[in-house]
């Protein structure tokens, strides 16, 4: 069973930027598809970004050209560095693996101040 730890969440104020990291026990190899997925307060949880296992990228159209997805497979790491913060980009944010059926972290707390 494979295990998602989030960190790298915080405050900061619009136009900054913060980078999210995700540890995910095991090799990250076989997962076909990560990606980062958002849920703010009375809202669904929503995609932001995705890769798959060769590093395609795709974004959801609200954070195109201010996020950056990507994953370093050797350290059993993924990434989400988000410039340009907004204050619509605070929510909840996760790690997945495979897909709203799969593995989920904890989530870490993004909160952009206007």
């Amino acid at each position: 069973q494979v295990q998602l730890v989030e960190s790298g969440g915080g405050l900061v104020q619009a136009g900054e930027s913060l980078r999210l990291s995700c540890a995910a026990s095991g090799s990250m190899v076989r997962f076909v598809v990560m990606g980062w997925y958002r849920q703010a307060p009375g809202k669904e949880r929503n995609v932001v970004a995705r890769i798959d296992w060769r590093g395609n990228t795709n974004y959801a159209d609200s954070v195109k050209g201010r996020f950056t997805i990507s994953k370093d497979n050797a350290k059993g790491m993924m990434y989400l560095q988000m410039n340009s913060l907004k204050p619509e980009d605070t929510a909840i944010y996760y790690c997945n693996v495979g897909g709203v059926g799969g593995t989920w972290g904890q989530g870490t707390q993004v909160t952009v101040s206007s």
